[in-house]
């Protein structure tokens, strides 16, 4: 038999920050190549649904129905790569000039965030977060006064998503690569797709191709 042990050493776990963000534009039919989103403020992840229904019969509760869950996310940043103009449904009119309330195109999101702990800091992980078939949905701008204490605009959007399917499992939106729980090849592997190298293009990788490079790397 095993004591339950609370609080040990290096177990005190946290997430924080947001950073290396990537854009894959989605057009006819597949990702494009990444571009780099600089100024993510936050990313904040906001699935819905699986609500449950219940069903009475004999006098009791008899099950619950659950709906289908929906991921959705909101992003808010200082700027935005102008690949992203499209999937925020502005279309160039010409150099320099762009129109509103065109097209919005689809897009695939890959952004970092750190895992710290008591012993290592924020050195001690990080978590690649990647979004599938998502699509931005209007959003205010505001715009203010410069004063006495300036501010830099910031941009936000809502995302709707839309999954994509994964052999053996439900169709999913989102996945999460734990950098503490994978091996250093592996890791390494996917990266350097996602990235990209001195000699490949950044792409987005579905949860299939993760699958096959989690199969083949040691």
């Amino acid at each position: 038999m095993a004591v339950l042990e609370f609080d040990k050493l290096g177990e005190h776990i946290y997430e924080t920050g947001v950073e290396k963000g990537v854009l894959y534009p989605f057009t006819a039919g597949v990702y494009g190549t990444g571009v780099a989103w600089n100024g993510l403020i936050n990313v904040t992840e906001s699935p819905s649904g699986a609500e449950p229904t219940p069903l009475y019969a004999d006098n009791i509760k008899y099950l619950n129905l659950m709906s289908v869950e929906e991921f959705g996310a909101s992003i808010e940043a200082y700027t935005y790569p102008d690949e992203f103009a499209e999937c925020d449904g502005s279309a160039a009119l010409g150099v320099g000039v762009s129109i509103g309330q065109q097209l919005r195109k689809p897009f695939g999101l890959c952004y970092k965030t750190k895992i710290g702990n008591d012993v290592l800091g924020e050195d001690y992980g990080y978590k690649i977060n990647l979004i599938y078939g998502a699509m931005a949905k209007p959003s205010e701008k505001a715009h203010a006064t410069v004063s006495d204490s300036p501010e830099a605009a910031t941009f936000s959007w809502e995302l709707t998503t839309t999954p994509i399917a994964v052999p053996g499992f439900k169709p999913t939106a989102s996945l999460t690569i734990d950098s503490t729980k994978i091996t250093a090849a592996k890791l390494s592997a996917i990266e350097d797709k996602l990235y990209g190298t001195a000699t490949t293009e950044p792409q987005l990788l579905t949860p299939t191709e993760i699958k096959a490079i989690l199969d083949a790397v040691g």
